[in-house]
């Protein structure tokens, strides 16, 4: 898989200070006033969503089950071969 050499990461307040300065190539005063049926034609209108139907309707929020607390007792040898796996074994 080949790395993407163009990506940039900013902090929120980097962002912040961006959008004061009007360094953001993104036009916010023209995307507050559209409507929601605007938005959606502009959508519908690019290819990479063509055929994407997503149904907000019956979406849930799934929260993640707590991590459980595992001790147990093996032999040195099975933890030296679990640690040479690399990070997270």
């Amino acid at each position: 898989m080949r790395k993407k050499d163009d990506t940039v990461r900013y902090t929120a307040k980097e962002l912040a200070e961006m959008r004061k300065r009007g360094k953001t190539r993104s036009n916010w005063a023209n995307a507050a006033v559209l409507t929601d049926g605007e938005i959606e034609a502009q959508i519908a209108a690019d290819p990479d969503e063509a055929d994407m139907v997503i149904d907000w309707d019956r979406a849930t929020i799934e929260m993640p089950q707590s991590k459980a607390v595992l001790n147990m007792r093996v032999d040195r040898d099975v933890l030296d071969y679990f640690r040479q796996t690399g990070r997270g074994y």
